[in-house]
């Protein structure tokens, strides 16, 4: 079962939880130009953990154990697909998101590029942030472009991700389809990201928590 990453954002409306991996709320980090295990100890993973390439699902024992994990982690699973390596957190943010402006090699360097879907679900609105390794950052709020003329912003126009400016109050039906299109949002990003990315991520793989395991620092 797949659409890409088409799926992740059509249940980004739903809570997190309901299944042994993740389903609602997910937010999508992903990163080309630099390998997995270099990214992950990047966000604070410990190589030990990784190596150890425990299933998701198995974060429960390692909590219940005390293992490697604090009572501050922040559990992850990630991936590989062509030149991306992806991370995957239902949370309510990314990690990188939350440290890439903080943290010393977070954020990408030349002939790297990170783009980031951050749900921001405790402190709205969702996000796009898009790093193309330049020293600069770009980010958006769902319904919207970053503004760079990019091919990543001809991939949201031509998803249906940007919307025109919220209409006047007054004009009921207008604010209707519009509150119904924002709704449709999430959705609409993820292909739109997906679509430059050539991302494609197991839905039934990462329902079931079968992917790798990574236990990242909490937000402090």
């Amino acid at each position: 079962m797949s659409e890409g990453i088409t799926w992740i954002g059509a249940y980004s409306l739903t809570h997190a939880g309901g299944v042994p991996g993740m389903r609602g709320h997910i937010s999508l980090t992903a990163a080309r130009g630099i390998g997995a295990e270099e990214f992950l100890m990047a966000l604070g993973a410990d190589l030990a953990q990784l190596e150890d390439g425990l299933p998701y699902t198995d974060w429960r024992t390692l909590s219940a154990d005390g293992g490697t994990a604090s009572a501050h982690a922040n559990w992850a699973m990630y991936g590989v697909h062509g030149e991306w390596v992806y991370v995957l957190e239902d949370w309510g943010m990314a990690t990188w998101y939350t440290s890439f402006r903080k943290v010393e090699g977070v954020a990408p360097y030349p002939d790297e590029e990170v783009l980031c879907l951050t749900m921001n679900s405790h402190c709205p609105p969702s996000l796009l942030v898009h790093a193309p390794g330049d020293g600069d950052d770009r980010r958006a709020e769902f319904g919207e472009t970053t503004g760079s003329g990019s091919a990543l912003d001809e991939a949201l126009q031509a998803a249906g991700a940007v919307l025109p400016p919220r209409p006047d109050a007054l004009d009921e039906t207008a604010v209707a389809r519009y509150e119904a299109e924002s709704e449709a949002l999430p959705r609409a990003v993820f292909a739109a990201v997906g679509s430059y990315t050539g991302l494609v991520i197991d839905q039934d793989a990462v329902e079931a928590g079968d992917l790798p395991l990574a236990v990242l620092p909490g937000v402090t």
